[in-house]
């Protein structure tokens, strides 16, 4: 059987995802569309989200939430004595994703574009680590 989080829990993910996607520089529209939150969510909705109101219990916003912490993570683990560099790294013209940024591919594209940079450093990461 699987658990829902609590309103807490809830609330502490939604400030956490908030607080990445800022670091990243993700504007609030960006933001809105990378979580793929319901139509007709404002851009000024953030500011709730920020404050004290959690992300609705939908399966795409989780969906994608699930996705940008596993970047955050891979990240992480790509880059450990440098907090900033994930910002830089989201931020940086690559040519895996025709010279836009990662940033870019993830509002631009959707899920699939979420996707695609969780699998890049996803993949990034595998093959570093299991290179003789």
């Amino acid at each position: 059987m699987e658990t829902t989080p609590d309103d807490d829990e809830r609330m502490a993910l939604t400030q956490a995802i908030v607080n990445l996607l800022d670091h990243w520089g993700a504007n609030a529209e960006g933001q809105v569309s990378i979580l793929a939150l319901p139509a007709g969510t404002r851009a000024g909705a953030m500011r709730q989200f920020r404050k004290n109101t959690p992300f609705p219990d939908d399966q795409k916003v989780l969906e994608r939430i699930e996705h940008l912490l596993g970047i955050a993570d891979a990240l992480r683990t790509a880059h450990p004595r440098n907090a900033n560099m994930d910002a830089i790294w989201m931020n940086r013209p690559n040519r895996q994703f025709d010279q836009r940024t990662p940033l870019a591919v993830m509002i631009e594209d959707g899920l699939d574009g979420v996707v695609m940079v969780r699998a890049h450093l996803d993949c990034a990461y595998d093959w570093r680590t299991s290179a003789p």
